[in-house]
């Protein structure tokens, strides 16, 4: 199909590209990649009149050593996050996430700050985000401000972000020396996730000293498995008690029913996935 009639612009600072959304209003959408905005417009479930291209913002884009933190660029691309090397040796659980995003050219293409913007709850990085305790970097009419990721994400493709403001950056905190691991269940390759598991995990002397894990498409936003994590920590990294905290991963979690699974068979999902994550991370 072809898209409705739309009004297109391409900005070269990030100033240009907020004046451009507030002058849009809110029939403006933002092209940060576009591999999950492009086919609804072909679809025609969107139609905006005025598109904000961001491809040109080079200063969106990279991988910066902030001390405690890394920065990356919200325009950098998944195939950018899933090679550089900062990230792989302090933010592994990110890199892992992107590997499994979509296929090669979807991850040459599509952007980190476009997909956690995107905000869908079955998408692969909200929840290693969440439990990376991310913060999202916005710039907006009124300034730049810093969103935690666990304040962004408010509903189901919802963020906190406000007219007229752009996800610029996503700070994720260095948890070097951390094991981790995501584990994904979806129907077919390079499908959305049914129910997956982003686990990152300190132990010392065999001992489950900090437990961070995050769950995707069990609820309209991504969810941290606090039961896990409080089972976790203290406890020895062993078989017998990982499998005790994974029975936790539902708690608080709200999974949907439809043609893939239904609430019941995600939590079970859930559970089972958790064990094999946090398994993983413990012997990464």
């Amino acid at each position: 199909m072809i898209p409705a009639a739309f009004d297109y612009v391409a900005p070269s600072t990030v100033d240009e590209a907020v004046r451009a959304l507030v002058e849009g209003g809110e029939d403006a959408k933002v092209l940060a990649g576009g591999q999950s905005l492009l086919p609804v417009l072909r679809m025609r479930l969107a139609a905006p009149t005025l598109v904000v291209d961001l491809s040109g913002l080079t200063e969106l884009t990279g991988v910066h050593d902030d001390g405690d933190s890394l920065l990356i660029g919200a325009m950098t691309t998944h195939y950018e996050v899933q090679r550089d090397h900062l990230i792989r040796e302090h933010a592994e659980l990110l890199c892992l996430a992107t590997k499994t995003v979509a296929d090669p050219q979807i991850r040459h293409r599509g952007t980190l700050g476009g997909a956690l913007a995107h905000a869908d709850p079955a998408g692969d990085l909200p929840a290693p985000a969440l439990a990376l305790d991310a913060v999202m970097v916005c710039r907006g009419p009124g300034g730049t401000r810093e969103v935690p990721a666990a304040e962004f994400f408010v509903g189901h493709f919802t963020t906190a972000l406000a007219p007229g403001e752009l996800l610029t950056h996503v700070r994720v905190p260095k948890l070097t020396g951390w094991g981790a691991h995501y584990e994904k269940f979806n129907r077919v390759s390079q499908a959305w996730s049914i129910v997956a598991v982003a686990a990152a995990l300190k132990v010392s002397d065999g001992v489950v000293a900090e437990a961070r894990v995050g769950l995707t498409n069990m609820g309209p936003t991504p969810v941290r498995a606090r039961g896990v994590e409080e089972a976790l920590v203290g406890e020895p990294a062993t078989a017998e008690a990982i499998t005790t905290a994974a029975t936790r991963a539902a708690e608080g979690t709200e999974p949907g029913t439809d043609g893939n699974a239904d609430a019941e068979y995600r939590a079970h999902l859930a559970r089972v996935l958790t064990e094999r994550a946090v398994t993983a991370a413990v012997n990464a």
